[in-house]
């Protein structure tokens, strides 16, 4: 067909756009907290009805198998203010209230906000009323008189616990009520890891038996966020992400105001919030059934909460129980994400051509291994991508070298029938029949590769392991854009050179948008990720590179073919 180029760049368009608009509907509005450095000493303010409770009337037994309501009851009301704890390890700097050892502030002491503002960290919790952030987690008991719950005043041996140079920390919390059971709540932190396990413990010295369940929940506020075109982590989606033990789903803000709650149950589950490249989750204990429910505790103020409520367990007088749960709070790490739970990697969003991006990310990083510059990764990994479908693109490549050997006689056929639009394109399709060359071959090829190049896109966009990494001389993060717009430059030159390889088909309206299509994605790419124009670079590239090999074979061939039909001289 005489358009083909037209159509690949359509395609190109088309995906382009449709990825630009997934990523603003798909990210949609809901907002995260902002990266902020360490907030000052906190006040708790958390609303009453936050607090989910064993309903009155729920049965309970000596087993594990009851799952009370989500029902709030109004909890015992702490001191005017609680005391912190901050912990200190190689990778988080953290401060725990000792009012139901909540998690306030989670400073990821590797993770800049901004390459340029080195001291300025990244905190994924904050108890701020206009950036709230926190995790929570308690325990509840029948009646709720004698509960361990988020509002309980906790008693710690220090005001302050740190790493050093050991390779694991606890931070024990613990509480005694009047009936003689005491409630302890223990944090462990693990070296080099963003995984914190959290055991609740439940040691009955009374003369009756307790029965009660554990929680743990994310109050976050889910309000407007500032977008900039500048900024790719404003259109990253900022907000609750839940796993019901098949698929995830991320929650939009208005999809909660409107439809309500949020719930599901499962003894696989897990829950979260996500922002580009950053996760908090918690994952309770595998093959216990949970109750889970994300809402809003306070539309007013935008407060969404997430939690899960375990299933009901007796424990008698003299014995003891520990409910285990694991939270993660840190970068999108995957091989930290898949020591947890393997589906917790699916915090790292790749949309529906996960299948494809996770084993080139695999491929990315093991590159990345041996060549240490995740540039030059990319690099690598393109060229690998370009080799697996050079016998598929050679084809394409054959017929756009032969239509523009033919393009002295398409334009003399053009000329001839200018007045007839029927007889011009017969004219041309018995040219092409006669010549043996096909204008559709090179579609087909185009459009199987695809999607591998779009899920490498999404790898490029969503892998942490970018943020902020250097490749070479004024590319020091190829997280962001560019600085000095010199690889949208040569890529447009690029894409300018690639044209004049093929063949200019169609009329000249058509000739003329083929034209100017370098300088649009140029400005489309301005403002993307220097990694994901590195990458197109390389690829543009690559196919002038095949393409010219391709043109001087099938001109050599050319050559050949005329010189066996010349008649020989006497």
């Amino acid at each position: 067909m005489d358009n083909q180029r037209l159509f690949i760049w359509a395609i190109f368009g088309m995906l382009a756009f449709l990825t630009f608009q997934a990523w603003q509907d798909d990210y949609g509005p809901a907002p995260a907290p902002a990266a902020t450095s360490a907030p000052e000493q906190p006040e708790p303010g958390i609303a009453d009805t936050d607090l989910p409770a064993l309903s009155a009337t729920e049965p309970v037994t000596g087993t594990a198998g009851d799952v009370p309501s989500l029902q709030p009851e109004a909890p015992t009301e702490p001191a005017a203010r609680a005391a912190t704890i901050r912990v200190t390890t190689d990778v988080l700097d953290l401060q725990i209230s000792t009012a139901g050892g909540t998690l306030e502030s989670a400073v990821l002491k590797k993770y800049p906000v901004a390459k340029d503002r080195p001291d300025e960290l990244v905190n994924l919790l904050n108890d701020g009323s206009d950036r709230l952030a926190v995790i929570q987690s308690g325990l509840l008991s029948r009646g709720g008189a004698a509960d361990a719950n988020h509002r309980t005043i906790f008693s710690a041996d220090k005001t302050s616990y740190d790493l050093g140079n050991g390779d694991e920390l606890l931070v024990p919390l613990t509480f005694t009520n009047d009936a003689g059971i005491t409630f302890t709540k223990t944090y462990r932190f693990t070296r080099g890891s963003y995984i914190i396990e959290l055991d609740q413990g439940v040691n009955n010295q009374g003369e009756a038996a307790w029965q009660g369940t554990d929680y743990v929940q994310i109050d976050r506020y889910l309000g407007e966020w500032e977008r900039s075109m500048f900024d790719v982590d404003s259109y990253s989606f900022n907000g609750p992400i839940v796993y019901d033990g098949e698929k995830a789903e991320k929650l939009q803000r208005d999809d909660l105001l409107d439809d309500g709650p949020y719930t599901y149950k499962t003894d696989q589950g897990w829950f979260g919030a996500i922002q580009h490249h950053f996760v908090v989750a918690v994952v309770p204990e595998r093959g216990i059934q949970q109750s889970y429910e994300t809402s809003f505790s306070n539309p007013q103020d935008l407060t969404a909460l997430s939690r899960a409520i375990g299933a009901v367990i007796s424990v008698s007088p003299g014995q003891s129980h520990t409910f285990d749960t694991t939270l993660f709070i840190g970068p999108k790490l995957q091989s930290q994400l898949e020591q947890v739970d393997e589906k917790l990697k699916l915090t790292v969003d790749y949309g529906w051509l996960t299948l494809l991006s996770q084993p080139l990310f695999w491929l990315l990083s093991l590159v990345h291994g041996v060549v240490a510059n995740w540039g030059v990764a990319i690099i690598i990994v393109t060229i690998l991508i370009k080799l697996a479908f050079y016998k598929l693109t050679e084809s394409s490549g054959r017929s756009m070298a032969k239509m523009r050997n033919l393009q002295p006689r398409v334009k003399a056929i053009q000329e001839r029938y200018k007045d007839d639009k029927q007889a011009q394109s017969q004219a041309m399709m018995d040219l092409y029949k006669t010549e043996k060359v096909n204008p559709a071959a090179g579609c087909l090829p185009i459009l199987i590769q695809m999607p591998f190049f779009l899920a490498f896109y999404w790898v490029l966009l969503e892998s942490v392991e970018m943020r902020q990494a250097p490749f070479m001389l004024w590319i020091t993060d190829l997280s962001v854009r560019d600085p000095f717009f010199i690889l949208p430059l040569i890529m447009g030159a690029a894409m300018f050179f690639q044209q004049k390889l093929n063949p200019q088909v169609g009329d000249p309206v058509q000739i003329k948008v083929m034209q100017i299509m370098p300088i649009i994605f140029t400005a489309f790419f301005a403002f993307f990720p220097a990694g994901l124009v590195l990458y197109w670079v390389t690829n543009t590239l690559l196919s002038i590179a095949q393409q010219w090999k391709i043109n001087k074979v099938v001109e050599a061939e050319s050559k050949q073919q005329k010189s066996r039909k010349k008649p020989k001289k006497a």
